[in-house]
């Protein structure tokens, strides 16, 4: 079970996160597969605390997809010129 992980810029607005809310500037995109379903979490880059972005977890069919839902997400959320 892999978990990945890669470093990014919000965009204008944030991401959304079920704990505390919008969240901006340079953060951390962690994504983990168990249990057939994919979850996604964010930090600001080099804290402690991960936060459950809103909406974002899925149940996959095959873990194999898991690294091409990562890359989805990160192609998403990096907006660093907005």
């Amino acid at each position: 079970m892999a978990d990945y992980s890669s470093p990014f810029v919000a965009g204008p607005g944030g991401v959304m996160t079920d704990e505390v809310g919008v969240i901006t500037g340079a953060l951390e995109l962690r994504t983990t597969f168990a249990n057939g379903v994919v979850r996604a979490k964010v930090r600001y880059e080099g804290a402690d605390e991960w936060y459950a972005i809103t909406g974002a977890s899925c149940r996959l069919a095959d873990q194999r997809d898991h690294a091409a839902v990562h890359q989805v997400l990160l192609g998403v959320l990096n907006r660093p010129l907005g």
